[in-house]
């Protein structure tokens, strides 16, 4: 633990993206270099205690801190794009957002067989994006052994849709 209380770099960004949403903003924990290394850090140790061979990321905001990760364990990174943003064969996982309709694609051949996985985003919300994710992981013949966020949003419940993984989060709201 780096003692470090990471929700003083989180900016609340009110009525975004949809009017009554509290956007939580970790750009300042990015734009501090102390912040920032100890986020990866608690993040990292966290991660490697489940022996991935590979982090996935969701798009967009999984990426800033998933593939730091993932280097700091010595582990593959895996990108889940948006429709079209891959050119290989892909699978797709369609969800619902608390505001909305997504979907998210991961390279057909991005997942060998038997792979252990640990996938990262932002935030934790209603957990329907990582839900979806991790059934591509299963779909693909790898194995969610963990999944990390920065921030949890208690008060949507998404730590109880995501109750059959190992869920680890910096800090809660």
């Amino acid at each position: 633990m780096s003692g470090i209380d990471f929700k003083t770099y989180v900016r609340e960004v009110p009525d975004f993206p949809t009017p009554g949403v509290g956007f939580k903003d970790i750009a300042p924990l990015l734009q501090d270099s102390v912040a920032l290394r100890a986020a990866v850090d608690e993040l990292a140790d966290w991660t490697a205690a489940r022996t991935p061979d590979l982090v996935l990321g969701a798009e967009a905001r999984g990426y800033w801190l998933g593939s730091a990760i993932a280097c700091k364990v010595g582990c593959g990174f895996v990108p889940a794009r948006r429709p079209g943003k891959l050119p290989p064969e892909t699978v797709t996982a369609r969800y619902m957002l608390e505001y909305g309709e997504n979907a998210l694609e991961i390279a057909k051949d991005a997942i060998a067989h038997g792979a252990r996985v640990v996938i990262h985003d932002d935030v934790l919300a209603t957990g329907g994006t990582v839900e979806a994710i991790a059934g591509l992981v299963t779909q693909l013949g790898g194995e969610v052994v963990g999944i990390n966020f920065v921030i949890d949003l208690t008060f949507l419940g998404g730590r109880d849709r995501l109750a059959a993984y190992d869920v680890y989060s910096l800090m809660e709201y």
